[in-house]
């Protein structure tokens, strides 16, 4: 069977696991306080050239939304998000369980505009009864988006100036960043990401690690007590260094970039396939999700021999699915995907 489910079917990198193997017997600290950890928050303040970041390590993304959102909020502030945005639709309600509100703006392929945020804002602050509504207190988007599309650096740019004008947080996920970053119409480097929000994180679990995410406040702004609240809610690893060696190792000669690269060059011959074989996207994607229209019957056929994602109803007929590549994706597995398309 082959597999372009998701980017985290995969185990780790061989680096990745590599070093978890030569450091197994090593006798590390706990929570957070090992050689590993500080040595990968080291690489990575240098990578974001951002050297008093403050760096977590959380084992998932959604334990990272979670604890940062909650953190950062008031009792009476909510998140703003795209509707299509990853708190918003596949989180369980995890940001809501937090007693938070998530205020949904339209999404325009996956994104929400820096002039509809500030409209949001304006209509909320000018409405007599705003003090009995829910405050807009933090704004998240993701990068790349769910539909696997990029916000360029001036659209970035706007929404950051927005949020200092508000004095509210601007939070951007990254469960995807390196292939983003390494996306050919990406205009943004890491150390962009880092000057323009207050808070992101780097995701490992979707590039090339067993599971981790690096969350890096940029900005001398993290809250009181943060790991008393990673502990507080359940994602504070007493092994810490299971997070630490990973991201070491992603840090270490590139490996994180050249990994996201490869996705993003098996995501293009697959487009290139795809295009080829007379397929419609459902939406343009420069990154390593991509979504097309399958007529059902041909959806039915290809799951015989193909894993890949349902994502929404088209018409009666069609249906829009999901193809990812990530780090483990082989030019051989897009050769085999060919013939079965």
């Amino acid at each position: 069977m082959l597999s372009f489910n998701c980017d985290y079917v995969a185990g780790a990198h061989p680096e990745v696991l590599k070093k978890l193997v030569e450091t197994n017997m090593e006798f590390l600290e706990g929570y957070g306080e090992d050689i590993y950890c500080k040595s990968a928050q080291d690489k990575i303040k240098k990578a974001c050239k951002c050297e008093n970041a403050d760096i977590y390590f959380l084992t998932g993304g959604t334990q990272a939304n979670s604890v940062i959102i909650s953190s950062l909020l008031n009792s009476y502030e909510g998140v703003i998000s795209a509707d299509t945005g990853h708190i918003n639709g596949h989180e369980a309600g995890a940001i809501e369980y937090t007693g938070h509100k998530v205020i949904t703006l339209p999404n325009y392929d996956g994104k929400i505009y820096a002039d509809e945020i500030e409209n949001y804002l304006k209509m909320f602050y000018s409405n007599d009864s705003h003090s009995h509504m829910v405050f807009p207190g933090m704004v998240y988007i993701s990068y790349p988006t769910e539909y696997g599309t990029l916000y360029s650096k001036n659209e970035l740019e706007k929404i950051s100036e927005i949020c200092m004008t508000y004095k509210i947080p601007f939070f951007i996920d990254g469960a995807r960043l390196g292939y983003g970053l390494m996306s050919k119409q990406s205009d943004l480097t890491l150390p962009d990401i880092a000057k323009l929000c207050d808070v992101f994180y780097i995701g490992g679990t979707k590039v090339g690690a067993l599971c981790g995410e690096a969350i890096v406040f940029t900005r001398n702004n993290t809250p009181k007590h943060f790991l008393t609240k990673i502990k507080q809610h359940g994602a504070l690893l007493a092994k810490g260094r299971l997070l630490g060696v990973q991201f070491d190792a992603l840090f270490s000669n590139n490996l994180y970039f050249d990994i996201s690269k490869h996705a993003i060059e098996m995501a293009e011959k697959l487009i290139h396939i795809l295009n080829e074989k007379g397929y419609r996207f459902f939406i343009k994607s420069p990154t390593n999700q991509q979504f097309v229209i399958l007529d059902n019957k041909k959806m039915n056929e290809l799951r015989k021999n193909v894993s890949f994602c349902f994502w929404e109803k088209y018409d009666e007929d069609h249906s829009v699915v999901r193809f990812a590549t990530s780090w483990s994706t082989k030019e051989e597995d897009i050769e085999s995907l060919k013939s079965f398309l």
